[in-house]
């Protein structure tokens, strides 16, 4: 149909090959079969000259509206590689929301109109293609093979305690975060030397957020691990074993999209990545 409507438009089947850059025969061909298909004649041709029949003449209209309305597609979603818009779906657990994701997202989208965030904070990692998500944020790196995944960077949880906790480390009172088991070990790595210590406790109090988690601790209900995020601006905790440090935990940014990635969720990652590494550097 888009042949057609150029051949219409060029004069000529010689003149619209010649635009097209392809050949004379082709076009021809292509003119037949679309005549066949539709079992009229659509242009009646001499030598010298054409001119559509009153069944081309109707036909040519609904190719040129076809045309503009797939044309008019193409811009769109073109457009959309340039500008982000429509709703930008984002989900991170409660320690990466308030201190690094919505920062970032402020920071960068706040002069974007047609982007519609909606962010889901939620420590438990929810299925991106069932929830429709468009980029996820997570502490370690997910079993899910089908999703792309890029290393945005590091923070270490702490094993504190407030600053008026009296009980030694071997009779505090474990307050346990959702993901930890019943029975939890740590490795904590001195500092300096670098030597291994290996920490075992039972949870005695468990909660399904790292701030409640911050807030029983902080309130003197015992120990436990909070991301150094959120410690940092809980000014009344103290690390339990100052000298020594968990394993660093790597936060991963996850997509479901294979090929053409959307502007919105390209510049989503590449702000988080760089406010984490100015957080790092601070």
């Amino acid at each position: 149909m888009t042949l057609f409507m150029n051949i219409v438009d060029a004069g000529s089947i010689t003149k619209a090959a010649e635009k097209l850059d392809l050949s004379k025969s082709v076009l021809s061909q292509h003119l037949k079969q679309l005549e066949d298909d539709l079992s009229t004649t659509l242009l009646k041709r001499t030598t010298r000259r054409q001119s559509l029949t009153p069944a081309g003449e109707r036909f040519y209209q609904h190719c040129c509206e076809m045309h503009a309305l797939s044309e008019q597609a193409w811009d769109e979603i073109l457009e959309q590689q340039t500008e982000p818009t429509g709703t930008l779906t984002i989900t991170a657990p409660h320690a990466l929301m308030d201190t690094i994701v919505i920062p970032a997202l402020t920071d960068t989208f706040s002069g974007h109109d047609k982007v519609h965030l909606n962010l889901i904070c939620q420590d438990t990692q929810l299925d991106l293609m069932n929830h429709n998500i468009d980029l996820a944020i997570r502490a370690g790196e997910s079993k899910d093979s089908n999703y792309k995944q890029k290393r945005l960077g590091a923070f270490q949880d702490v094993l504190c305690q407030a600053l008026h906790y009296a009980k030694p480390l071997n009779q505090a009172s474990y307050i346990a975060n959702h993901w930890q088991p019943k029975h939890i070990e740590h490795t904590l790595f001195h500092k300096k030397t670098r030597e291994q210590h290996l920490l075992h406790f039972e949870a005695k109090h468990k909660t399904n957020s790292v701030n409640q988690t911050a807030a029983l601790i902080k309130a003197g209900f015992g120990i436990g691990v909070i991301p150094e995020m959120i410690m940092a601006e809980q000014p009344t905790l103290k690390a339990a074993l100052p000298h020594s440090e968990l394993p660093k935990v790597n936060v991963y940014a996850l997509h479901p999209y294979q090929h053409s990635v959307p502007i919105a969720v390209t510049l989503a990652i590449k702000a988080i990545e760089t406010h984490f590494s100015t957080w790092q550097k601070e």
